[in-house]
């Protein structure tokens, strides 16, 4: 599937896109934990956590949420909640590029938008670490827009955040094209606030017109 054109700006999701927590949650909790005494499996930790996020529903990636979600996740591991003892620990240490690593075509792919005179920005559900993070991890030279649910006050799939992504580049929602790793916020999102969009699937196979299974696609895709 081709997509229209014109597009002259491309925007991306992070968490699960450019960016993947390394080597996962679980590794991190558990790491964070160890340091006070706590030893718990990272395995045990990411099906935890996975549980917990499923049960959190509506999340606004605030400091608060976070607290509750990590206590959710050690629930049972941990004779203290978190929030009480090492929280602030462990969310700072999602701020550390060491937490963090990038899609393998993720460099390739932003360079190659970039020579063809796209420009590009990131649209994401995430808090006040993440501006700084990018910029540790030397990516922010790449987005001329960065826009944060956090400081929007609406995650995607809320048309708002997308509308605002659009007034800061200046141009018509459908001339840009949106990429995320989920259907419902990314792509979903997407359309339904005006812009193109492509929805990253790494797993899959041949799927709908509209999927992909690698960034390095998106440049195949476009008109």
């Amino acid at each position: 599937m081709k997509l229209a054109p014109p597009i002259t700006a491309v925007t991306l999701d992070v968490g699960g896109t450019l960016l993947h927590p390394w080597p996962s949650v679980g590794a991190a909790y558990a790491r964070v934990a160890a340091r006070h005494g706590l030893v718990v499996p990272a395995a045990e930790l990411d099906r935890a956590f996975a549980v917990a996020w499923r049960q959190m529903g509506e999340f606004h990636h605030t400091r608060a949420e976070w607290a509750a979600l990590v206590d959710r996740t050690f629930a049972g591991f941990a004779p203290t909640p978190p929030s009480q003892s090492f929280f602030p620990e462990l969310y700072d240490e999602f701020r550390e590029p060491r937490a963090w690593r990038l899609a393998e075509d993720a460099l390739a792919t932003l360079d190659a938008l970039a020579g063809r005179g796209l420009d590009l920005g990131v649209i994401s559900n995430w808090d006040e670490r993440l501006v700084p993070l990018l910029e540790r991890l030397d990516l922010h030279r790449y987005f001329e827009v960065v826009v944060v649910s956090c400081n929007v006050g609406f995650p995607k799939p809320s048309p708002v955040i997308f509308g605002e992504a659009a007034r800061r580049f200046g141009r018509p929602p459908e001339h840009i094209l949106h990429v995320g790793d989920c259907r419902d916020r990314d792509y979903a999102g997407a359309r339904a606030a005006g812009f193109q969009a492509l929805h990253l699937q790494r797993s899959a196979g041949p799927g709908a017109p509209e999927t992909i299974a690698a960034l390095r696609e998106i440049e195949a895709r476009l008109p």
